[in-house]
């Protein structure tokens, strides 16, 4: 079996230093192998542009997947041709073999039919584990899956598509989405996608303050976008003119300079003189997101509320998260969130393992988000 996992893990002088990615790739692989299956593992990592980068090499990866799945991990140093192949030939059933980086050859992000082919020789079976590439359609999530007998989603790519499509595709509603970040061009269509299904559209972060300066209030020295006014215009017109409502931020805290610990105030967003920058929403802010939040059955959320990373602008985003966590827990609702940002917010408030689901996702995540067809899913499920 041919298992596309997602290895692309953090690595400081050969050494990885967050196996988050692993731990979700690790029960696919130990249930095939001991099932019996020869298990064949194959990822990309980094970009080293179709070249051999050592610096990029898998190997130093083989031990913590080794550790992670409870069994010894051989290494191939190729992915395709006469070394993989030496090393396919040699696995003995319940055993598992790491081929190095995919992305080695030029072919693969290219889904070239022929590099297909070599990793579809490797095996009878394939299986995609690996969520946050799917949206690539490269050789190892697309191109090989329509070359092989039998192709299939592991056990993290099902949990994803479970629960991605539970919040979003067929939700129990009223359904919100939070949408935060530093840029409105940057989540377009995501947040044109959005106001088209759900009930309650959240927006936060930076890019609130270019929906603020929509409505003609002042923001200082805030982060915003003046080029996307417009576009904040057409999506607050879209949602009035299809009954969903638009949260944004009624106080916010501000700052004259952002640094950790700066002076700071909150206020209305009425009230932010010329010489402030916007650095989070406020408390009142925080209290009218619960009270939605209370009658809300779903929730969607990518982007943190404020500059989460720097003492005190951290709160209204620890605060909108805890209060999410503390309905899920309680069965009150399915939350399910993704995207870097938001996996480090929600680690931030100590509430990640809290959600219903926290995807390690981020191209694919949003791209989900955009209502875009993810060819590494579709391949697998279309004959």
């Amino acid at each position: 079996m041919l298992v596309r996992a997602d290895l692309n893990v953090p690595m400081k002088d050969g050494v990885v230093t967050d196996t988050s990615r692993i731990d979700r790739q690790a029960p696919t692989i130990a249930d095939l192998a001991k099932k019996g299956a020869k298990v064949i593992v194959c990822s990309h990592f980094d970009r080293p542009k179709g070249k051999v980068v050592p610096s990029m090499s898998l190997a130093p990866v083989a031990k913590p997947l080794a550790d992670k799945v409870g069994l010894p991990v051989a290494f191939a140093s190729d992915c395709v041709g006469p070394v993989a192949e030496a090393a396919v030939a040699k696995l003995k059933d319940g055993e598992v073999l790491l081929l190095e980086n995919t992305r080695f050859h030029a072919e693969e992000e290219k889904n070239d039919p022929a590099f297909s082919a070599q990793l579809a020789k490797l095996a009878d079976v394939y299986v995609n584990d690996a969520f946050s590439s799917a949206h690539r359609a490269h050789s190892s999530t697309e191109g090989v899956a329509k070359l092989v007998k039998v192709a299939a989603a592991g056990r993290s790519m099902g949990a994803e598509l479970k629960h991605l499509q539970a919040a979003l595709d067929v939700p129990t509603r009223p359904l919100m989405a939070v949408v935060g970040g530093a840029k409105v061009s940057s989540k377009i269509a995501v947040l044109e996608n959005l106001v088209k299904r759900v009930d309650t559209l959240v927006i936060g972060g930076a890019m609130a303050n270019t929906f603020l300066a929509a409505q003609g209030k002042k923001v200082g020295k805030s982060l915003y976008e003046k080029d996307f006014i417009p576009t904040a215009l057409k999506v607050l017109e879209n949602a009035k003119a299809a009954g969903k409502t638009v949260f944004l931020p009624v106080d916010v805290t501000c700052a004259k300079e952002f640094k950790a610990n700066a002076a700071n105030r909150v206020c209305s967003v009425d009230a932010v003189a010329d010489d402030e920058m916007i650095l989070d929403v406020g408390p009142a802010s925080v209290e009218e997101f619960k009270k939605v939040l209370a009658n809300t059955k779903t929730v969607v959320w990518n982007g943190p509320f404020g500059a989460f990373e720097t003492v005190p602008f951290d709160k209204g985003t620890v605060a909108a998260a805890q209060a999410v966590a503390k309905l899920t827990q309680e069965g009150k609702l399915l939350s399910v969130a993704g995207g870097g940002d938001t996996v480090a917010a929600l680690n931030t408030a100590g509430v990640a393992e809290q959600f219903s689901y926290v995807s390690t996702a981020g191209g694919a995540f949003l791209e989900w988000l955009e209502g875009l067809a993810l060819p590494g899913v579709v391949a697998l499920y279309v004959d």
